[in-house]
């Protein structure tokens, strides 16, 4: 990352500016929901791949297609 402006603006008046002068490792260092919800992120992502991967996989399109199939000639 760029170092900070060597004259920071007294008032950022951009939105760019506001992000750059922006506290984030203050906050992320003294505020405890920023630990956790990174930490839930990484925990959270492998199972939701899993169900994902599990949702996709080949046999259960083919059998959602079939229900589909069936309940779409139900109506008919």
């Amino acid at each position: 990352m760029a170092d900070a402006p060597a004259r920071p603006m007294k008032y950022p008046y951009t939105f760019s500016a506001k992000i750059a002068q922006f506290p984030f490792k203050f906050y992320v260092q003294n505020q405890w929901i920023w630990r956790y919800w990174m930490i839930g992120i990484a925990v959270a992502s492998p199972v939701f791949y899993k169900i994902h991967k599990m949702a996709n996989s080949p046999e259960n399109v083919s059998i959602w297609a079939e229900k589909r199939k069936k309940e779409a000639a139900a109506h008919h």
